[in-house]
């Protein structure tokens, strides 16, 4: 069953009234002049917005699931598509004048399964539809000390010069210093089934705990045409993600 899901507005840009974790503070730390040499990265593109300015990069069904006994009835009907589970921390930065979230755009780290993994990716210009999410992406690996260095000296990673999206957040948006947002956790247990990658997420933050079910798909009509049947069909309730993670995070609001 689905139900209509409101459209609360994408970013709010003053950091007066970001919000902060209770697992992490917000640190405000420009530009410093002291070294920071990092061992070098063994660098790859996952998905480079800068070789495809024409369209977006990653293109997603998201749908909503109402509450945790949703998600439970999901996740169990699902189970013996299960292949991993994903324990996800993810903290966000701007530009001390507010330089990417003003561009519509935001630096997240996102650590894997505690340190196992760290992803530094800068997002823009998001567009949700209907259920179905478009986003400019781009994306790299990054140690995982050095990203946990920089999330308490947000200043270090404008200075890792090996990066190249630390290059575009300096060449394109002018940024000079960074601030934490600070963030949330997120648990998304992955499913293949029926040829699609299912993310069901749960999602905590310190407002509370949202539930989703994602499918990143070149066809996103045909897998949300599936995603919904597979729903109804099972009496789960759901509706369509009119909200970005993130911007839930800044609204400090659980979308109703």
């Amino acid at each position: 069953m689905m139900k209509a899901c409101p459209k609360p507005s994408f970013f709010t840009h003053h950091h007066s009234i970001m919000p902060s974790l209770s697992f992490l503070p917000i640190h405000s730390t420009p530009l410093k002049s002291h070294t920071f040499s990092p061992p070098p990265l063994k660098l790859r593109t996952l998905n480079c917005t800068t070789n495809n300015l024409s369209s977006p990069t990653e293109v997603e069904v998201k749908l909503r699931l109402q509450n945790s006994h949703s998600h439970k009835t999901l996740t169990t009907l699902l189970s013996q598509f299960h292949t991993h589970t994903h324990h996800q921390e993810n903290i966000f930065f701007d530009g001390l004048n507010s330089e990417l979230t003003s561009n519509l755009s935001v630096l997240r780290l996102r650590f894997y399964n505690q340190n196992s993994n760290c992803i530094i990716s800068l997002k823009s210009k998001p567009i949700i539809s209907s259920g179905i999410s478009r986003v400019f992406e781009d994306e790299e690996p990054i140690d995982c000390s050095i990203g946990r260095s920089c999330v308490d000296d947000p200043g270090k990673l404008l200075l890792i010069d090996t990066l190249r999206i630390v290059k575009r957040v300096k060449e394109e948006f002018g940024v000079e210093g960074l601030v934490c947002l600070g963030g949330f956790k997120n648990v998304r247990r992955v499913y293949d089934w029926k040829g699609l990658k299912l993310e069901v997420d749960e999602t905590m933050y310190d407002f509370g705990t949202c539930y989703e079910v994602e499918c990143e798909s070149f066809e996103p009509e045909k897998a949300k045409v599936l995603m919904e049947e597979l729903l109804r069909s099972n009496g789960i309730e759901y509706c369509y993600s009119e909200v970005s993670k993130f911007a839930t995070f800044v609204s400090r609001k659980l979308p109703s």
